[in-house]
């Protein structure tokens, strides 16, 4: 009998990061090695654009991508770059390549030189996972100004939109395009109007996007986590806001990004998910209200 991976749960330690948060500053460290898991070449001979790739969420896809065998090129904050470091040791530790390209995806011109560079470097491009997210707690919408609001929606949803139409005209029949939401944005949430209201645009646009490239034969999926212990938490709440992070799920504790990775290679792989398109899976650590 193989027993799971024992993950961490509430209480957690008091702790803030500066923003937008590195990995290597949480105590306890994510989880993104996810030792359990077998890959089985499912990617062989793609690659990965991932944003947002250097920490949480995003690095445990680009090394599980890395270990189906696909070459990776991650997007980042420059000020990320010791997160990127250690991304980049861990793909070029499961035998493939890793391309770092640091910027800002609220910039169109930076996401088409993101593409440009993954193209000249690693060949090609086959999946594109848009994955980069800012959030910051208010208590009312009074709280949330308008400098806020622009920040949110130009990374959350305009960066997916500036990364995509930069893919898109170099992404082949058989390509994937995977988009990160949230409960959020399929539940709400009182005092996160502004990424709530991304999340649930990111939902939309995957699920029109998905029906304008159904004939090209390029699939388009979401993942809408819950709660998942990633930098992107401690670098925006207060610190003691930290000890009962996940605790409210029915497992008791937040999701580790190896646990949420598993769910990018499935929509990734055309031999598992070929016949989905359009699709946001929720991953609610055992809720069922969402969705």
């Amino acid at each position: 009998m193989i027993r799971q991976r024992t993950q961490p749960k509430p209480p957690f330690k008091d702790q803030h990061l500066s923003p937008p948060g590195i990995e290597a500053d949480m105590e306890p460290q994510p989880h993104y090695e996810a030792p359990k898991y077998r890959a089985a070449g499912k990617l062989k001979d793609h690659v990965a654009l991932v944003t947002g790739g250097d920490s949480g969420i995003g690095r445990a896809v680009a090394v599980m991508f890395a270990r189906e065998g696909a070459d990776i090129a991650i997007v980042y904050l420059a000020v990320e770059q010791e997160d990127a470091d250690a991304t980049a040791a861990a793909v070029r530790a499961a035998g493939q390549k890793c391309l770092l390209i640091p910027g800002d995806v609220q910039q169109p011109q930076f996401c088409e030189e993101a593409v440009r560079q993954t193209r000249k470097e690693l060949g090609k491009l086959t999946i594109l996972v848009n994955n980069a997210a800012y959030q910051q707690h208010q208590e009312s919408m009074n709280d949330v100004t308008l400098e806020q609001w622009d920040r949110t929606f130009r990374t959350n949803i305009y960066g997916y939109f500036h990364m995509t139409r930069a893919a898109l005209p170099h992404l082949k029949r058989g390509a994937a395009i995977i988009n990160t939401g949230s409960v959020t944005g399929l539940e709400g949430s009182p005092e996160l109007l502004d990424y709530s209201a991304t999340k649930g645009a990111i939902h939309a646009f995957t699920k029109s996007l998905a029906k304008s490239l159904i004939d090209q034969g390029i699939r388009v999926n979401c993942i809408a986590p819950g709660p998942v212990w990633t930098p992107l938490n401690p670098a925006e709440r207060q610190a003691e806001d930290m000890q009962k992070f996940g605790a409210d799920t029915p497992l008791g504790r937040p999701a580790q990004p190896e646990e949420i990775a598993p769910a990018f290679v499935f929509f990734a792989s055309e031999a598992d998910s070929g016949y989905i398109s359009g699709a946001v899976l929720p991953l609610l650590g055992g809720d069922t209200t969402a969705g």
